[in-house]
């Protein structure tokens, strides 16, 4: 089966056995640690590749009414999906309003991670996607916030209004600032600028990925094994579920839009992701009652692991099914 080979292929990838050796090592209470500025660093590096490439491939292609179009779908995509998160985990779970929406609110942002390890699989099988697709992930990280506090507002349970310092928060977060700002240089410069630091984005890139996702792997296990206490069973199971109806609003508005077979699998991975870096900074500031233990590690814990062994074979088969 397609989807079986696809599968084993990824979890053989060096990317995913180096998340597996951190989150081994971890649960066996290794000490081995990624230094906080050493990983800082890794982020910052990931963003800036990912950023410039995308807007190269911007520049390559050229502007169209699709790249409009797959915009305001991920803005919508990322607007939306919150208020499904919030329903299914109020039915499923016994969390309350203000710790059901901060969870949400991780469901309907996305992990950068995660694309990465998409674009990574498909440029590993010579699938091709629209370069855009980076602009779609930046603008679906902050929509997911306000519609978490928009439900909480709607519950009586926020502390802090979106005023004007809140949303400064969310907007001038530092991963959006760098992936939006190298997209915008990497658009700038076109194809010639990528040709002269490519030394520097492309080639280490996969290297970097591994080490960074060797710290993800010593994040997450050490996550689950201190906040096990916080989540129930349901509560886990939501974090296998709602990826899949993530997944399926992707799969079909990707399809809705044209995109391409890769341009599929990415909306549908980005509508799948869980946010663990811009969100829980947010959440934070927004609702501090919140506890991380639950959102943290269930985004971290549980969704992450699930979609970089499982969800991405799942969701390239599915894009190829639907994309042809």
């Amino acid at each position: 089966m397609e989807m079986l080979a696809l599968a084993a292929t990824n979890l053989t990838s060096p990317v995913v056995l180096f998340f597996v050796l951190g989150f081994a090592a971890a649960l066996a209470r290794s000490d081995l640690s990624v230094p906080e500025a050493v990983a800082k660093g890794i982020s910052l590096y990931l963003l800036l590749a990912i950023g410039f490439k995308g807007g190269a491939g911007v520049a390559a292609s050229g502007l169209d009414a699709r790249l409009a179009a797959s915009l305001l779908a991920g803005v919508i995509l990322s607007a939306a999906i919150p208020f499904v998160a919030y329903a299914l985990l109020r039915a499923m779970t016994r969390l309350d309003a203000t710790n059901a929406a901060a969870v949400a609110a991780h469901y309907g942002s996305i992990s950068i991670v995660t694309f990465v390890a998409m674009t990574s699989l498909l440029d590993g099988r010579g699938i091709a996607y629209e370069g855009y697709m980076v602009a779609v992930a930046a603008a679906m990280e902050a929509p997911a916030i306000l519609s978490a506090l928009f439900i909480t507002a709607r519950a009586g349970s926020a502390d802090k209004p979106m005023d004007r310092e809140l949303m400064r928060e969310v907007m001038l977060n530092g991963s959006i600032v760098l992936l939006t700002g190298a997209f915008a240089i990497g658009w700038i410069t076109g194809e010639a600028g990528l040709e002269r630091i490519a030394p520097f984005i492309v080639a280490p890139f996969q290297g970097v990925l591994c080490f960074f996702l060797l710290d993800m792997g010593l994040i997450a296990a050490r996550g689950l094994r201190g906040s096990a206490k916080s989540l129930s069973g349901r509560v886990i199971a939501f974090g296998i579920l709602m990826p899949l109806i993530g997944a399926a609003f992707g799969l079909v508005t990707g399809w809705l839009l044209g995109l391409s077979t890769g341009g599929i699998a990415i909306l549908t991975t980005l509508s799948a992701s869980a946010s663990y870096i811009a969100v829980p900074a947010a959440m934070r500031v927004a609702l501090p009652q919140a506890n991380p233990g639950i959102y943290l590690t269930l985004s971290l814990g549980v969704t992450f692991p699930f979609n970089l062994t499982v969800g991405l074979a799942l969701y390239l088969t599915l894009a190829q099914m639907i994309g042809g």
